[in-house]
């Protein structure tokens, strides 16, 4: 999910993409976000980059 949140996709295209609800994509960004302590998605695609996984 942290690949298609750094590469600019919404909450949305990556529900579709993972067929799964918007709602579950937020509490597992939010999840991610809280254990990586990242503020946001825009540090959520920087942490990808560094570490390489985009």
């Amino acid at each position: 999910m942290l690949r298609l949140v750094s590469t600019g996709c919404t909450n949305r295209e990556i529900a579709g993409r993972l067929i799964i609800s918007d709602k579950t994509v937020a509490r597992h960004l939010h999840n991610i976000l809280t254990k990586l302590d990242l503020p946001n998605r825009s540090a959520a695609t920087a942490y990808a980059y560094e570490h390489g996984l985009v």
